[in-house]
C-alpha cells in the first residue's frame, strides 16, 4: 500500500510552536508523508513577541511549483494555514495545478481571534480568504474567523442557533464540512461544533475548559484533524480526536515547569497519546472523547 502524502502550506516560526513546526511532526506521527511549502520564515510567531524577524517567501512559490510539476508526484491532501494577503491567489493556482479528484483540501483561515483581526489583516482580506475557503472540502475557523468570512457581526454571546446558522453559512461558501472550535454553551466546558452539509448532520461535544490562551492550539487541532481523516477516520470522530489532542497537549504543558505560554503547547509530549488514539479509533476500539 502506497504511503499517503500531504502538502502543508504555511509559514515557519522558528521558535514558538505553531504553523509548520506543529503541522509537520503531528501529521508525520499519523504516518503521513508531509511535504511543506513555507510561505515565510519568522524568528518567532507574532503573538506576544517584539522584534521578531520576517522573511517573505512569496517569490519562491512559483519556482517551487514549477519544479514539483516535473516530479510527477501528486498529493492526497493539501492543508493551508496562515497566509499573507498576496499569497491567496498563488495558493489557489497551486490547488488548480495539483489537486486531483480525490485530493482532500483543508483550509484553516488563520487571520483573527477574540473578535479582532491579527495584525496586517482586514475585512478585505477576509473576503479574499473566502474565495480560498470556497475551494476546500473542509474549513476549520474559530468563531471570529467564521463571522468575518461571512461578513457577519461577531457575537461573544451566542446560542446554538447562531452557531448552526454560521456553520451552514460556511458550507454555503463551498466546503462540504465546516468545523468551529472553541464553542462553549455552559461554564467550564468548551468544545467543537461540526457540520456535514451533504448529509445535513451536526455534531457537538465539549470537554472540561482549561482557562488560558494557548498559542498554536488551532494548528494542533487542524493538523490532528487532517491526519485523522487521512487515516480513514470519519469526520465527526476525527474532529473529536483532534480536540482530544489539543486537550492532552494542554495537560502536558501544565505539567511542565516552563509557564511562558508564548512558546506554545508542549504537543510533543502528547504525540504518543495521539499515535495510539489514531490506531485505536481506526480499529473501532475507541470512539469519542476521554475528557467529558
Amino acid at each position: 500500500m502506497r504511503q499517503k502524502r500531504l502538502l502543508s502550506i504555511q509559514d515557519i516560526s522558528c521558535t514558538g510552536r505553531c504553523s509548520l513546526t506543529v503541522a509537520l511532526p503531528i501529521i508525520s506521527a499519523g504516518g503521513i508523508e508531509t511535504v511543506v511549502l513555507p510561505t515565510a520564515i519568522l524568528s518567532t510567531h507574532t503573538g506576544g513577541f517584539k522584534g521578531y524577524t520576517f522573511r517573505d517567501l512569496t517569490a519562491d512559490i512559483p519556482a517551487i511549483e514549477k519544479h514539483w510539476e516535473t516530479l510527477d508526484r501528486g498529493f492526497d491532501a493539501i492543508y493551508t494555514g496562515y497566509l499573507a494577503p498576496k499569497q491567496i491567489d498563488l495558493v489557489t493556482d497551486l490547488l488548480n495545478r495539483f489537486r486531483k479528484k480525490d485530493t482532500l483540501v483543508l483550509v484553516d483561515p488563520a487571520m483573527a481571534d477574540g473578535g479582532e483581526m491579527y495584525p496586517g489583516f482586514d475585512l478585505a482580506f477576509a473576503a479574499h480568504m473566502a474565495s480560498l475557503v470556497a475551494k476546500a472540502d473542509i474549513t476549520v475557523p474559530n468563531l471570529t474567523e467564521a463571522c468575518f468570512l461571512l461578513g457577519k457581526e461577531y457575537r461573544k454571546d451566542y446560542d446554538e442557533g447562531f452557531i448552526r446558522e454560521t456553520l451552514k453559512g460556511l458550507a454555503s461558501l463551498g466546503p462540504r464540512y465546516a468545523v468551529i472550535s472553541g464553542i462553549s454553551f455552559n461554564p467550564g466546558k468548551v468544545g467543537v461544533y461540526s457540520y456535514d452539509s451533504r448529509k445535513d448532520e451536526y455534531d457537538y461535544f465539549a470537554t472540561k475548559d482549561i482557562p488560558g490562551y494557548y498559542h498554536g492550539a488551532g494548528d494542533i487541532f487542524a493538523s490532528g484533524l487532517i491526519a485523522g481523516l487521512m487515516n480513514g477516520i470519519a469526520i465527526f470522530p476525527a474532529v473529536r480526536l483532534a480536540h482530544d489532542l489539543v486537550h492532552e497537549s494542554i495537560l502536558k504543558t501544565l505539567e511542565d515547569d516552563e509557564r511562558d505560554y508564548r512558546f506554545g503547547l508542549h504537543f510533543e509530549r502528547a504525540l504518543p497519546f495521539f499515535i495510539k488514539e489514531v490506531e485505536d479509533r481506526k480499529s473501532g476500539k475507541l470512539v469519542g472523547s476521554f475528557f467529558d
